[in-house]
């Protein structure tokens, strides 16, 4: 029995057959990137690592790292503090940045790098608001805007905290917040205003409307940190996961290439806060952390106040203090009161 062989008659597809594809090494930048989500680093250190290794590259008038070492780096972190003049903060992300490319990415150990022209580091004191201040700059903000700014103060939490909240970590039976993965990868608990109840809740109820109109548009999907995706497959298009604050139009994830929606940008509620403050007629360097550091200023404020009393008067809220949030009352009070113990 004749075996009958197909005649191929386009040379190309014999010699892909018969070739091995090669596998070329990445580029630089890509191993860095590759490595940073290996180590599970956010976006932004992602963003500022990179941009400081190609900024050392082309300094260097394009020489690859590998041919590079103690010297090159000393040479680049001293001009930076002295022509460029950049903070000692910023020195410091650069400094890391080439430490992780040439330890990490290009496995090449580096003894202590010396002789380096250091920043002067400062000792900067905290912007914080009055009250009259406050009220003055929440007054000339609306909306969504408005609401993000009233929760920095009232609970005290970072911008990038806030807008990552998601629906599922925000409790308004207990009045509290659960912020997930904060500044460290750490978890913690806070207060949520109880003036600010009402207005949240009908937030929410916007925005669920909002997701509902996705998922009938064939989307709905949200972005899970880590491997939560793969182990909870219907877990993006879930009411518990999506973002509190969501942006007003779906994008495309960098890293992915997915269609979503994420969550609102932080150079809106910069742009507004700025915006309220000079309409305010404020001469402070106000930003959307100052509002962190207000908060922060009332508790202590309030801690020297009711020394005796200050956690009970962190957690109830007290008549006549005149503080923009009354706090809720704590958690064993509601239900000793729901038990008919306490009055």
């Amino acid at each position: 029995m004749r075996r009958i062989i197909p005649r191929m008659s386009q040379p190309g597809l014999i010699k892909s057959l018969t070739t091995q594809p090669s596998k070329e090494k990445p580029k630089l930048l890509h191993q860095v990137r590759a490595v940073l989500r290996t180590r599970h680093l956010s976006m932004r250190t992602e963003q500022a690592y990179v941009q400081w290794i190609r900024r050392f590259i082309l300094f260097h008038h394009k020489r690859h790292p590998q041919e590079m070492g103690e010297q090159e780096i000393r040479e680049f972190i001293s001009d930076l503090a002295v022509n460029a003049k950049i903070s000692a903060s910023t020195q410091t992300v650069a400094l890391s940045a080439l430490l992780f490319l040439y330890r990490d990415v290009l496995k090449k150990e580096l003894p202590y790098v010396h002789n380096i022209e250091r920043a002067k580091q400062r000792k900067k004191l905290p912007v914080v608001f009055t009250r009259d201040e406050l009220k003055a700059v929440l007054e000339r903000m609306s909306g969504t805007n408005q609401l993000i700014a009233s929760l920095l103060y009232g609970s005290g939490m970072r911008l990038m905290e806030c807008l990552r909240l998601r629906v599922k970590d925000v409790d308004l039976g207990y009045n509290q917040i659960v912020i997930r993965d904060g500044k460290g990868e750490k978890d913690r608990i806070t207060l949520l205003p109880v003036t600010l109840k009402q207005s949240l809740e009908r937030h929410l109820q916007r925005v669920k409307l909002l997701h509902e109109d996705d998922k009938e548009a064939g989307f709905g999907d949200v972005y899970l940190p880590y491997a939560l995706e793969r182990k909870y497959p219907q877990a993006a298009r879930q009411w518990g996961w999506q973002y509190v604050f969501p942006a007003a139009s779906r994008s495309t994830d960098p890293r992915t290439g997915k269609v979503r929606r994420h969550h609102l940008s932080d150079n809106s509620v910069q742009v507004a806060v700025k915006k309220a403050v000079t309409m305010a007629g404020i001469s402070k360097h106000g930003s959307c952390h100052t509002f962190r550091h207000s908060f922060c200023d009332s508790l202590a404020r309030r801690w020297l106040r009711y020394p005796d009393r200050a956690r009970t008067s962190w957690a109830q809220g007290r008549q006549d203090d005149d503080d923009l949030y009354a706090r809720p009352q704590p958690r064993w009070t509601r239900r000793a009161q729901s038990a008919g113990c306490v009055e």
